[in-house]
């Protein structure tokens, strides 16, 4: 049987009760509760998991390394903050009482939501009202789910900001054509309502399906980060809102962010605890001259391909100038991959005789 989450505890909190309304009932829906009984650890000194664990019913006991102890108990007034909540832990926590309830909190979104609720009254009107209150309900489904994607977690706090500050929104018809294959690179664009298809046209009316994209994906990336033409067209199969970016704040406060470049040694170690080389150029171009070890998985490939790579591993993307692995490497980014970009791509990496 689910524990549930006793909601007027969970809103005395600290830091939890500054949050909005919305937000808050937002984090407890995505909170952990857990039944324990006495000796039950909740965590081991040296523990760096990515939990703030809030005692709700029940006592505990920290213990140090140096056996340093103290008690802390439900109601009380250390109860209102996180366990030993600096990582790595310099405390083990056990239950002293018959049983104890915990709650434990993802530390990266409510970090999130605490920052979103300082700015959320300073946004345009299309994101948030100008008030105490926060976003309207819709937009403020949307940015909370945006906050929980793997890429918006990584990004720092103030890029956040700055980012929604900048979008723009676009609302769109079923069959309306976002991006054409071959034109620059301008926006990056966000899905807040509705589906589109990411295709190639073959033809004079056939087309070659590479992914459907819905509610909290975004497209266009390619083009920003490569500095070349769309590979792609999308269109919109459903009546929508798009959220839009330019490539300028595409650049500063998505891109630069997200990609992590390495070169020389510090790829050479990548390499030596098991990272995976991946060329991303055209498949004749890596059956002509690949790094050892290297597995092919063309840019225009990554949409449908990236899913099945092991997320246990870590990746150094490379092409002949570091332009087509950056644009994969943000991509598998935003999946969550620990991802790496080769810095010169190619002719670098061959020049300095990298293992």
């Amino acid at each position: 049987m689910a524990i549930q989450l006793d909601l007027n505890k969970f809103r005395t909190l600290i830091p939890i009760s500054s949050l909005y309304e919305d937000s808050l009932l937002y984090l407890a829906q995505q909170t952990r509760i857990e039944h324990l009984q006495r000796h039950d650890r909740l965590f081991e000194i040296g523990d760096e998991d990515a939990d703030s664990v809030f005692l709700i019913s029940g006592a505990v006991r920290e213990t140090s390394s140096t056996m340093h102890e103290s008690e802390i108990r439900a109601g009380s007034e250390d109860a209102l903050y996180a366990l030993a909540n600096f990582k790595p832990r310099q405390f083990y926590a056990e239950v002293i009482t018959d049983s104890a309830t915990i709650a434990r909190v993802d530390s990266n979104l409510l970090e999130k939501l605490l920052a979103w609720g300082q700015f959320a009254p300073d946004l345009p009107p299309t994101l948030g009202h100008q008030s105490t209150v926060g976003p309207n309900a819709e937009d403020s489904e949307w940015m909370m789910s945006m906050l929980q994607t793997t890429a918006f977690l990584r990004l720092p706090s103030g890029n956040i900001h700055a980012l929604f500050s900048r979008l723009q929104e676009i609302p769109v018809k079923a069959g309306d054509l976002i991006v054409e294959m071959g034109a620059p690179g301008d926006f990056y664009y966000m899905i807040k309502m509705g589906r589109c298809k990411v295709y190639r046209p073959v033809g004079r009316n056939g087309e070659n399906l590479l992914a459907e994209l819905g509610s909290c994906a975004s497209f266009g990336e390619e083009a920003l980060v490569s500095d070349a033409p769309r590979n792609a067209s999308v269109a919109m199969l459903t009546d929508g809102i798009l959220m839009r970016l330019s490539k300028k704040d595409f650049t500063e406060l998505l891109e630069e962010p997200l990609l992590n470049w390495v070169e020389g040694q510090t790829a050479a170690d990548l390499l030596a605890d098991g990272a995976v080389r991946v060329d991303v150029r055209l498949e004749s171009e890596y059956q002509k001259s690949a790094l050892p070890g290297a597995i092919n998985i063309p840019l225009h490939r990554f949409r449908s391909k990236a899913p099945a790579l092991d997320r246990s591993k870590q990746y150094i993307l490379y092409c002949d100038t570091g332009q087509r692995s950056s644009a994969a490497a943000f991509l598998l980014g935003q999946l969550g991959f620990d991802v790496h970009v080769l810095k010169g791509g190619y002719s670098h990496s061959h020049a300095h005789q990298e293992p």
